[in-house]
């Protein structure tokens, strides 16, 4: 279609492209979360909604990733107000533990929807 064309018809030679389905095309409001979306956020919050809590190395041991990776996306986590993050002592040891948090909760299971109401229309496609 050329560039400047409104119009929906295709030109000669080119084929139709058909509409995406808008759970493709929406942001807000529909589940869609672009901080969870990031996979080692997602796998923090995935493992936090299984486990009341898990320290930092344990996080670190089950999701592979280094101290560093999972520190910063832990803190964006943490600013959205998707986990608590509580900093004590184990003997001399530190330890460092995060929590999911209800908002954490809820917002993963909207985009547990988002992603399954995604799938459902690409299968329609």
């Amino acid at each position: 279609m050329a560039a400047n064309s409104r119009s929906s018809r295709p030109e000669a030679g080119e084929k139709a492209v058909k509409p995406l389905p808008t759970v493709l095309i929406q942001d807000q409001d529909s589940g869609f979360d672009r901080l969870l979306h990031e996979r080692s956020r997602l796998a923090i919050i995935s493992a936090l909604a299984a486990n009341e809590t898990l320290s930092f190395n344990d996080l670190k041991t089950a999701l592979h990733i280094s101290d560093g990776n999972l520190s910063v996306h832990a803190r964006k986590l943490e600013d959205a107000g998707y986990l608590t993050c509580s900093k004590g002592f184990e003997g001399r040891v530190p330890r460092t533990e995060y929590r999911l948090t209800s908002q954490g909760r809820t917002a993963l299971h909207g985009y547990i929807g988002h992603m399954e109401a995604l799938i459902k229309a690409m299968k329609k496609i």
